[in-house]
């Protein structure tokens, strides 16, 4: 397993935003469109400032996630591109902090 590189090119690969932990989050929304905004103006979002990509960046900073809900980053191609399941934590990166 190797550690999750936070750049862009992993953030459009990233499906935190689908997943039913994160996605009725009002905190996630509103980071996100933050984070769009600062795209838009050429600024570079900060780990802090981008709602998902967790296994790279570690626990998500919103209090509002439904960590009851299933997670799936099993579904995510990072998943495998990364050789995830081989690590620690097994997912709900956003609870338990990145990828080791």
């Amino acid at each position: 397993m190797t550690t999750v590189p936070f750049n862009e090119e992993n953030v459009m690969k990233c499906i935190c935003g689908k997943c039913p932990v994160t996605k009725n989050s009002k905190c996630s929304k509103e980071l996100m469109e933050k984070a769009h905004m600062m795209m838009k103006e050429g600024k570079k979002p900060s780990k802090k400032d981008i709602p998902g990509l967790y296994c790279a960046s570690g626990k998500a900073h919103c209090k509002d996630l439904a960590f009851g809900e299933m997670c799936i980053c099993g579904k995510c191609p990072l998943w495998t591109e990364y050789k995830l399941p081989n690590g620690m934590p097994m997912g709900y990166y956003c609870r338990d902090g990145a990828a080791k």
